[in-house]
Parts: structure tokens; C-alpha cells; sequence
């Protein structure tokens, strides 16, 4: 299989160079998407590595990571590659592992790999206390919206992606900002792509994050919410109708009863200054109680319910045509890859 490594810049120019030379002996080509950087990153890497070993794109807006990272990926396979690697170009991410990455989706274990800095013990160890405590809500979040329960660390930006597994998911649509990485594994979700971490190390330097803690608190939350409804209503309703999603259906129905009965029992007794009927507090305690142990009886059949066979085994491939590397989202016109030179700009 011939691997591609994607790297979205955006204020990394004195990082970029010596991420790109250690990926370069890795991969059969770079992709560097130049996030329009006000450092001028594309034109640096331009000007220090040659066209046939690293292709530069070019946004005239800044996408985000997500975006960027979208971006690389259309450009990669539309070009013939099977597998991408995307990891960021602020250094953080040894290319060392990348053989460790990529080794399950060649043997076919897996469709999307991704790091994980918690797996070992001396890896966690070195990471900042509150990018930890950050990073294990993070995580249960998103093993709740993705169902991946197998899965730790959801933010680690060092990734590898199957073809198969990203014709599957509807590209345009991921988040463009940094809520990407748990909104992709939301969208492999659905496509039931099978997720593997592997473990590697963070390397933490110099370098500032862009990440708005503010963003993490306020918005991260009212997604992982919507990408749970979202996942439930397709795997569970639409593609398939299991005793998983009875048990829930049910539980939500009796929690839901046995809540709103007690509490107008209550409000309408103390109302008329009486004492609850001993009958009318079992008849809300009871579906409460059953209710919640059928929510337990769900939750405990979704996580043993997380993909096991990787769907490149199951879906034929076929190559990318050309696609749009851009949609005209905001009034732009889309660039496609069968237009793409390293020069143009999208």
C-alpha cells in the first residue's frame, strides 16, 4: 500500500522543516496544507523539499484543523494513496511511530488508527496534570457519543485513515475546528469502521496551543449530546433494530413515567397539604427503578455492540475520482483535485 502523510500548518514555520524530514523517510509523500499561516509555512516547505517528494496546498481562508486535515486527505487519495497519516507540524508527534500506525490497517485489523499517551503508564506520566484531567473527560465524552469504548485519548491528532474507511465518511461534513478528531471517530462510528489505538508518547516543548478552553467547555459538550442522538437514531433505529435499542427506548419510557408521575404526585399533595399515599410512591419508584436498570442493560449491550470487523474488508475498493477539495461554503469557488497544482491555491 502506498502511504501519504498529511500535515496541516497554521503558525508552526519554525517546527515544519524538521517534522517534514523526519516523515518524509516514512511515507511515499507529503501532504502539507498551508492553513493560510501568516508565517508563510507553504512557501518555506516549498522552497526547501522537492515537488516530487512533498506537495504544498494552499487555503485563501483559515479552515481549521479539521478543514486542513480534510483538505490533505481528498488530495491524497484522489491521488492514489491508501493510507494517510495526519499528524501536526508543531512537532509534538514522533514519525517514528508511524510504522506502529499504520502496521493494523496493513494487516487489516483495523480502518483508522489513532495514539494514545495514556496505554503506558510512563507516557501519561510526562504530560501536563491538566492536559490529563482534560483529556480523560474528553475521553469519556466521546466513548459515550462514538461508542468506540475501546478508545483513550480522543484528542491526539496522530491518526492514519484506511481509503475505504474515508469514502465512508462524509468528509465535508466533519467539524473543521478542534472538535475534528472526536467528530470523525462519530462519523467512522456510523460507518461501523473499525478504531485502534496505538500507544505512543506526546513530546512537549515550546509550543502554545490554539485551544480555547472556553470552546472545550461550551461547545464540545452540546456536540458529543447531538452526535449521541445522532449515532443512536442511524446504528440503532435506521440500520439496525436489536434488544439494544428496546432496552433503551423502554428505559428512557419508564424513567420518563415513573419521574413526571412522582413529581405531579407530589407537587399536587403538598399542594393540598397531605401526606403522599404509600401506593402512589411505589407506582413512581418502580418504572424509575426498572427504567433505569434497562438504561444500565443498554449501556452495558453498546459497549459490547463496538466494531470488530474492519469494513475494508467487507466494502470493495475503489479509487477516488476526482473530488472537490474545497465545497463552496462560503461563496468561493471549489478547486478539484484533477485541477490541483502544488502552486494553486484553494
Amino acid at each position: 500500500m502506498r502511504l501519504a502523510a498529511v500535515i496541516p500548518c497554521f503558525r508552526v514555520r519554525r517546527h515544519i522543516v524538521s517534522v517534514v524530514e523526519g516523515v518524509l523517510p516514512h511515507v511515499d509523500h507529503a501532504f502539507v496544507v498551508d492553513d493560510c499561516c501568516p508565517e508563510q509555512t507553504g512557501e518555506l516547505v516549498q522552497a526547501t523539499f522537492p515537488p516530487d517528494r512533498v506537495t504544498v496546498l494552499r487555503h485563501r481562508k483559515n479552515l481549521g484543523v479539521g478543514g486542513a486535515t480534510m483538505t490533505g486527505y481528498a488530495a491524497a487519495f484522489a491521488a492514489g494513496y491508501d493510507i494517510a497519516i495526519k499528524l501536526d507540524g508543531d512537532g509534538q508527534m514522533d514519525p517514528q511511530y508511524i510504522q506502529d500506525l499504520v502496521q493494523p490497517i496493513l494487516a487489516r485489523e483495523a480502518d483508522y488508527t489513532k495514539g494514545n499517551r495514556f496505554y503506558q503508564r510512563e507516557h501519561a506520566a510526562r504530560m501536563p496534570a491538566i492536559r490529563l484531567f482534560g483529556n480523560s473527560v474528553l475521553s469519556l465524552m466521546t466513548k459515550v457519543s462514538t461508542g468506540y469504548w475501546n478508545v483513550m485519548d480522543p484528542t491526539n491528532g496522530f491518526t492514519a485513515i484506511h481509503v475505504v474507511a474515508a469514502r465512508e465518511v462524509d468528509m465535508f461534513k466533519v467539524d473543521r475546528r478542534y472538535f475534528f478528531e472526536s467528530d470523525i471517530l462519530f462519523r467512522l462510528a456510523i460507518a461501523r469502521a473499525v478504531v485502534m489505538d496505538v500507544p505512543m508518547p506526546a513530546i512537549y516543548g515550546l509550543e502554545t496551543s490554539n485551544l480555547s478552553i472556553g470552546s472545550v467547555l461550551l461547545e464540545f459538550p452540546v456536540k458529543h449530546v447531538r452526535n449521541l442522538f445522532k449515532r443512536f437514531a442511524y446504528n440503532y433505529l435506521v440500520r439496525d433494530f436489536s434488544v439494544g435499542t428496546v432496552q433503551f427506548l423502554a428505559g428512557i419510557a419508564l424513567t420518563m413515567f415513573g419521574i413526571t408521575f412522582g413529581a405531579i404526585s407530589w407537587i399536587r399533595n403538598a399542594t393540598l397539604d397531605q401526606n403522599t399515599p404509600v401506593g402512589t410512591v411505589i407506582l413512581a419508584t418502580l418504572p424509575i427503578i426498572l427504567g433505569f436498570q434497562l438504561l444500565l442493560a443498554a449501556l452495558s449491550f453498546d459497549i459490547g455492540n463496538v466494531p470488530t470487523r474492519p469494513i475494508q474488508k467487507i466494502l470493495r475498493p475503489m479509487r477516488w475520482s476526482e473530488r472537490q477539495l474545497v465545497q463552496e461554503t462560503d461563496g468561493e469557488s471549489a478547486v478539484t483535485a484533477g485541477s490541483l497544482s502544488k502552486d494553486e491555491k484553494l
